[in-house]
């Protein structure tokens, strides 16, 4: 299969691209090479011959149309977005332009070529768009997320996904458009971008400055190692049932300053300093909106199509930071793009 991916040089987006590659297939990677994007992330697979990449924004429809008439993709995974809320909030419009438009944009070029492909190709195509839980809104002290949750997204970045979800549905109803949708929860592992709350800490905790952790720090998230959700999303892609929505989740909920304190003490181990990294812990006023509770009930994946996360969560977090540990200087060319950590705090999680 021939896999237009969007958003492939991201963070989810590269795991899905070197998962891919490493199954067979084909990958066409476009990406806007925005600041979270960084083709490093892809660069073990960039020498294959079944890797492509195309350097375009989702909102370029003539562009667009000229990838697909050039690569002829078999399927289209669709997880090109602005995901930072702390971002969001400082400037929502973005948000609006790259998730909604763009999303709008991609669909009508798929429309339009998924039109034009003979009929065993018409039949085979699917257009799979990637999500996250945050449009379900927040939850309270107990409760899990399903495909049968309504939304109720609380951010500007949560409504903007939950809009293109919206989108993706009324293409598929309307026109008849091959499309299945997930929701994730919160991913985490190698190659994250900086701003993110666990490469933050890590990164933080490596160079001597305090560990900034929103509020109290009880926030509880579900964690998904991507590598798990780069796995489950390819096997949406081949075994899903078109028009259904999939809820993909780590299985793994904790307290956000839980899984802190959980870093700061692999680190102690892997990088020890003067003192415990944990004494570098410090509480920051809350953001905005902060939801309290996210947590994904992952049954329908598991019972129709046999996945379920297999990356222990400790594991998880102990082979992450050791990536980051090992690979700092990852980082440091981040930097110097002119990216710096003590301008945003933490992200969603």
């Amino acid at each position: 299969m021939k896999i237009l991916i969007t958003g492939g040089a991201g963070f989810i987006g590269s795991a899905v691209v070197r998962r891919a590659i490493a199954d067979g297939h084909q990958v066409v990677n476009l990406d806007a090479l925005t600041y979270s994007a960084n083709l490093e992330n892809v660069e073990s697979v960039a020498a294959d011959p079944r890797y492509a990449f195309e350097h375009v924004d989702v909102c370029d429809r003539a562009r667009l149309e000229a990838v697909f008439a050039k690569h002829q993709p078999d399927a289209v995974m669709h997880l090109a977005a602005e995901s930072h809320n702390d971002r969001a909030i400082e400037g929502p419009l973005d948000f609006v332009k790259s998730n909604i438009t763009g999303t709008a944009v991609l669909l009508e070029v798929a429309r339009a070529y998924w039109g034009g492909l003979p009929g065993d190709r018409k039949d085979a195509f699917r257009f799979h768009h990637v999500s996250t839980d945050e449009v379900f809104g927040a939850l309270g002290e107990t409760g899990d997320f399903t495909e049968e949750t309504p939304y109720d997204p609380k951010s500007p970045y949560s409504a903007s996904k939950a809009a293109a979800d919206h989108l993706v549905r009324a293409w598929g109803h309307t026109f008849k458009l091959p499309v299945v949708i997930t929701n994730c929860s919160n991913n985490y592992g190698p190659h994250q971008f900086p701003e993110k709350l666990i490469p933050t800490v890590i990164t933080r905790a490596l160079e001597g400055k305090t560990i900034p952790v929103y509020g109290d720090g009880r926030q509880v998230r579900d964690w998904l190692h991507v590598d798990d959700h780069a796995e489950a999303l390819l096997l949406v892609l081949h075994k899903g049932v078109l028009g259904e929505t999939y809820c993909i989740g780590g299985d793994a909920t904790k307290r956000n300053i839980e899984v802190v304190r959980a870093i700061c003490a692999h680190l102690d181990a892997m990088a020890p300093a003067n003192t415990p990294h944990a004494d570098k812990i410090t509480f920051v006023t809350d953001r905005p909106g902060h939801d309290f509770r996210y947590s994904i009930d992952s049954t329908k994946l598991e019972r129709e199509l046999g996945w379920k996360a297999r990356m222990p969560l400790d594991r998880g977090l102990e082979d992450t930071v050791r990536w980051y540990v090992d690979n700092y200087g990852w980082v440091e060319r981040i930097r110097e793009r002119g990216f710096h950590s003590d301008r945003l705090g933490l992200v969603k999680a």
